[in-house]
């Protein structure tokens, strides 16, 4: 794959955002990080020290803004769900131009269709990201895991231009490919991310606990979770999601459950309340999730959350 130079946009440099700003920064792109008033100016000045055995400690220089004020070649979307209508007041659709990618690498599988009502159908271009990194600071991730895996998704957006991007996050260090079939795509992250989620923060322990402590448990919302996806249309294994329980590092946490420990809004609907809104619509029973979203669901609004007015 060629790593053509390109302009991308990173809406959201934290633990996703931020290591990938950073490799395609030290790859030779150019990197625009957007993000509020404080971590614009602390990226700006000191750009992204990037912490990690995989890829080695290094510091990588980003430009940084508020808002976009500029078309770019790829806008790469990674705030949490809980933040994303906010967030992407900063990538105003005519700055952004109509040839720009718009690659979304949240969790969950309901978020492409509010960026395509916002922007034109055919530039987003939904994709998943495997990784464990986390931003201890503003500009500093720390990178865990021994990989960084990104599916990207061509269904809809130029195939070309989805090549470019995959030809540049290899040469960055990231795995990448591109896929046929976004539901298929979406929905194999999400047999994986769902029970790990759900169990992880339910129960407070790493994935090495939950596949030892909690493996009925864990195989029966793996499997729940991929006859959703099933009935979805997408051909979810659940024999080879939960294969991958047993091969991922046994300390890592999930997203979810590390938001949980620091107090922050969970996810929670966009995993747990879309899985639960897939299975009612297609007439899947999920008895395990359920219960569990459930338990993690606060009294407080819990009824709206539910319904999915709230996050």
């Amino acid at each position: 794959m060629a790593n053509d130079r390109q302009t991308v946009a990173v809406l959201g440099p934290g633990g996703i955002g931020g290591l990938l700003a950073a490799l395609l920064a030290r790859a030779g792109h150019r990197v625009i990080c957007l993000a509020g008033d404080e971590t614009a100016r602390t990226l700006a000045a000191d750009g992204i020290e990037v912490r990690s055995g995989h890829f080695g400690d290094f510091t990588a220089r980003v430009e940084a803004d508020t808002e976009l004020r500029e078309p770019v070649d790829v806008c790469l979307i990674a705030v949490k769900a809980t933040s994303l209508d906010a967030a992407l007041e900063r990538v105003p659709a005519k700055a952004l131009g109509e040839e720009a990618l718009v690659v979304p690498l949240l969790n969950g599988v309901e978020h492409p269709a509010p960026l395509r009502e916002r922007y034109r159908p055919g530039q987003v271009a939904p994709a998943v990201i495997r990784v464990e990194s986390t931003r201890i600071a503003p500009g500093v991730i720390e990178h865990g895991s021994p990989f960084a895996e990104v599916d990207l998704t061509g269904d809809t957006a130029p195939r070309a231009r989805v090549d470019a991007l995959a030809g540049a996050l290899e040469w960055a260090g990231v795995r990448a490919r591109v896929q046929d079939g976004e539901a298929a795509t979406l929905w194999a992250k999400m047999s994986f991310l769902a029970p790990f989620a759900l169990l992880t923060t339910r129960y407070g322990v790493p994935v090495g606990d939950v596949r030892t402590l909690h493996r009925e448990e864990l195989a029966a919302l793996v499997e729940e979770t991929a006859a959703v996806g099933r009935a979805c249309g997408a051909p979810v294994d659940a024999a080879a999601a939960l294969a991958r329980y047993d091969a991922f590092p046994a300390g890592t946490k999930s997203s979810m459950q590390r938001d949980a420990e620091a107090g922050r809004t969970l996810e929670l609907d966009a995993i747990g309340g879309a899985l639960l809104r897939a299975a009612e619509r297609t007439g899947v029973p999920v008895p395990v999730a359920s219960a569990l979203v459930r338990e993690l669901t606060p009294a407080a609004g819990a009824d709206d959350r539910r319904r999915g007015d709230a996050p």
